[in-house]
């Protein structure tokens, strides 16, 4: 029960009859001798196994221990790596979706200002008698005044978001 315990939680560790021989100072012969049965360590000796296998003395003495097979480890490791990679996929796909719509509002907001620039503020001149007109001038006043105001501001934070965007190289 002991050697077979022994052995299990050694492999399940992925150490080497040698290294744990290492890490307990001994020969790696007296590993095997413990995992063959044919020797058993003293009281001590047991409780440094039980700290290196990281496992208590009762397990190692008694409870029946099965190997965990590696191959289970290595495929549950190959998920993460490839959930990782479609995180961070989905986080580079996100980055230059927003890298380009900051590059397009700063097209847009360029576009508005020459426009307003070569209109020169049109509704100045509107007739405000008739309704339709004035409605209209108000309207086309009012924007002009919010985008004069807030153009800039959003200029720059969206010249800042594209250099924050960039591909780092």
């Amino acid at each position: 029960m002991l050697s077979e315990n022994i052995k299990a939680l050694r492999k399940s560790k992925g150490l080497s009859q040698e290294e744990l021989a290492i890490k307990l100072n001994v020969v790696r012969q007296t590993i095997s001798k413990w995992e063959q049965g044919l020797s058993v360590p003293d009281s001590d000796m047991l409780i440094a196994l039980s700290e290196a296998l990281e496992t208590s003395a009762s397990t190692l003495l008694g409870e029946t221990v099965t190997e965990s097979k590696v191959d289970d480890i290595k495929m549950l490791s190959e998920k993460l790596e490839i959930i990782n990679l479609q995180l961070a996929r989905r986080k580079t796909t996100r980055r230059k979706i927003l890298h380009w719509l900051l590059i397009s509002l700063c097209i847009v907001i360029g576009i508005l200002a020459a426009a307003l620039f070569v209109c020169k503020s049109p509704y100045l001149g509107w007739n405000y008698r008739d309704p339709e007109t004035a409605i209209v001038g108000v309207a086309f006043h009012a924007f002009e005044w919010l985008f004069v105001r807030l153009a800039p501001i959003v200029l720059i934070g969206a010249i800042v978001g594209i250099f924050l965007t960039r591909k780092k190289a």
